[in-house]
């Protein structure tokens, strides 16, 4: 089981779309195995963006996850990193296509509603930023649509 880091960014909270958001993920077949409501730190959300650090777009980014509440997720499913990226959609919300997450309720790129890891690496670093291994929780499905 791999497992990833979401987050509905602040425009997804304030229009709220967190119930919708996290049943297209339950939908799809995934686990929420951690999840919270929090104000990102000016610190967090700066190791958060490193890789972009030093590019012009930059202290936007750090402004705008930091403008309000985000929920924070860990999703736990099979290729959950690269099925969760599609089911998102592109970045840029000209570009996402109807029926994902951002086709759907996006209307301005910079406010594209969800955050994904897109790599293991990324995955790593971003759950411990924002969680620690305590509130991870681990636990079978005992209900499942396949049953």
């Amino acid at each position: 089981m791999e497992r990833t880091f979401l987050m509905v960014k602040p425009d997804g909270v304030q229009r709220g779309l967190i119930g919708r958001i996290v049943a297209r993920l339950e939908d799809k077949g995934f686990k929420m195995v951690a999840g919270k409501l929090l104000q990102v730190s000016e610190e967090q959300a700066k190791r958060h963006y490193a890789e972009h650090e030093g590019k012009d777009f930059y202290d936007n980014l750090v402004r705008f996850i930091t403008s309000g509440p985000v929920f924070a997720m860990v999703w736990e499913g099979d290729d959950i990193i690269a099925l969760s990226r599609i089911l998102m959609g592109k970045t840029n919300v000209n570009e996402a296509l109807p029926g994902t997450i951002r086709g759907d309720y996006a209307s301005h790129t910079p406010h594209n509603l969800i955050h994904g890891s897109d790599s293991p690496e990324s995955s790593a670093r971003e759950i411990a930023n924002y969680f620690e291994a305590h509130e991870l929780v681990n636990y079978d499905k005992s209900i499942s649509p396949w049953m």
